[in-house]
């Protein structure tokens, strides 16, 4: 069986959460509470090109505004 993240002919979405922190997330499976999808579905690289143009600063959201994590 082909890892669901590896599959190059399936549609995926691009996840955000609260952190700001991106997910590339198979199509065809649920989306996990406190992830909202901001991109997709679309191909695989298009999906991975949108997080690479978005997601420019992997530091989680609350590091970079000074907050205690939630």
């Amino acid at each position: 069986m082909t890892n669901p993240f590896d599959a190059p002919d399936e549609q995926y979405l691009v996840l955000v959460n609260h952190e700001n922190q991106h997910s590339l997330w198979p199509f065809f499976a649920r989306v996990p509470a406190g992830w909202a999808v901001t991109f997709g579905p679309d191909e695989r690289t298009a999906c991975l090109d949108h997080i690479e143009r978005n997601w420019t600063d992997i530091t989680p959201a609350s590091a970079r505004d000074g907050e205690a994590p939630r």
